[in-house]
């Protein structure tokens, strides 16, 4: 595991990391487990983005670049990043975690999401990598079995970190990811092209990058967010008459 080491000035955040590079079954492993064909559904959620659009709040290239980099600096990405460390510094020993992590979701189409994606995950890494797969009574296969609902990015770093992945390069994978499923999403329920959601990827990495850096110095007392909209607007969408999005 990679060390990490914060210096605090204001709001501003400094971090020099230390990290092994990745070997090539590391970035491999990434690249599968964060992929969109990985099997864990994401592309049934929106995160409140179908809801947005149809109230006319988030529109064209701008705007959604706008609204991905608003989770990632104040709302549930920022959250997901610091869940994510603590679960990969707790593992195996990671129920505490995920409790918090069910309690934080703000609606119940938020804590399907993630608790569906979260279920998926671990399924999928079971299935695919045998060394996950055990039922012993300890042990990573025990942890991978829990009847403890674990939230997608509880699941996601307590497997990068049984997997011994650095920690640094697992959160830039995990919220490239989270970043790039809302922008499919985008690209099925707004009138932006993939040239578009191209250039909103390459717009966001600066963002990513940041927020991944900055949650390797902070903890459990760090949570917490300020994009009440996305909680109102993911509620609402619970009873949106047209929709092609599960949240």
């Amino acid at each position: 595991m990679g060390t990490g080491m914060a210096t605090r000035t204001g709001m501003a955040i400094m971090i020099t990391t230390a990290e092994p590079p990745l070997t090539a079954a590391q970035f491999q492993r990434l690249a599968t487990w964060f992929s969109p064909s990985f099997p864990i559904g994401g592309f049934s959620y929106s995160h409140g983005l179908e809801a947005a659009f149809e109230a006319g709040l988030v529109s064209g290239r701008a705007g959604l670049a706008g609204w991905i980099e608003g989770l990632m600096a104040f709302g549930s990405a920022r959250n997901d990043a610091i869940l994510f460390r603590e679960a990969y510094r707790l593992a195996p020993d990671v129920d505490p975690i995920a409790e918090i992590a069910a309690a934080l979701s703000p609606s119940a189409e938020l804590r399907a999401e993630t608790l569906n994606q979260g279920e998926a995950f671990l399924r999928a890494v079971r299935q695919g990598w045998p060394e996950f797969a055990g039922v012993a009574a300890e042990g990573p296969g025990a942890v991978l079995n829990s009847a403890t609902p674990f939230a997608l990015p509880v699941a996601a770093g307590l497997c990068c970190a049984l997997a011994g992945i650095p920690l640094h390069a697992s959160l830039l994978a995990y919220l490239h990811a989270f970043a790039a499923n809302i922008v499919s999403a985008a690209l099925r329920s707004m009138p932006v092209g993939q040239s578009d959601g191209l250039a909103v990827q390459a717009m966001l990495e600066p963002a990513i990058a940041q927020v991944a850096e900055q949650a390797l110095g902070l903890d459990l007392d760090d949570l917490g967010s300020a994009t009440p909209m996305l909680d109102w607007l993911s509620a609402t969408h619970e009873t949106q008459y047209s929709r092609l999005f599960r949240s």
